[in-house]
């Protein structure tokens, strides 16, 4: 019995250690910012729409007009997951649906400060994690 009560002691303590070692940001999950902007260069008559969501969470929509952007932030779990936030654009009659934030795809792509953005231009839609350099990620098509 007492090496019973040994082990559960010596189990126990090591949990409390493995939980004091863990930063707070990653025992809370980490939180990420997520941001969409409309890099068109002439389309002030007609503005880029987008609506966002995940599963357990409608963002909503939103016009924006050229450089105007839409952002939110989110918080991973502390198994680093959390929903998957879906972005439909509608431009003129063209719309496309993709993926704003994916953690496993997101997890170091976003970054060491946890910034997602995202550009949309008329040919394509861009990633930064810094929005300094911009990748094209794919078209409109």
């Amino acid at each position: 019995m007492k090496t019973l009560t040994s082990i559960l002691l010596l189990c126990v303590l090591a949990f409390f250690v493995i939980c004091m070692s863990i930063e707070p940001h990653n025992f809370y999950g980490t939180e990420y910012n997520v941001r969409v902007i409309n890099g068109f260069t002439n389309n002030s008559s007609l503005p880029l729409v987008i609506w966002c969501a995940s599963q357990h969470s409608d963002l909503g929509g939103r016009a924006l007009q050229e450089h105007e952007d839409f952002s939110w932030s989110l918080r991973t779990n502390l198994w680093g997951t959390t929903d998957r936030f879906k972005c439909t654009m509608k431009w003129d009659r063209i719309r496309r649906s993709f993926e704003a934030f994916k953690a496993p795809r997101d997890f170091q792509r976003c970054g060491p400060f946890r910034k997602c953005s995202w550009l949309v231009r008329e040919d394509g839609f861009y990633f930064s994690n810094d929005e300094v350099s911009w990748k094209k990620d794919f078209s409109w098509l």
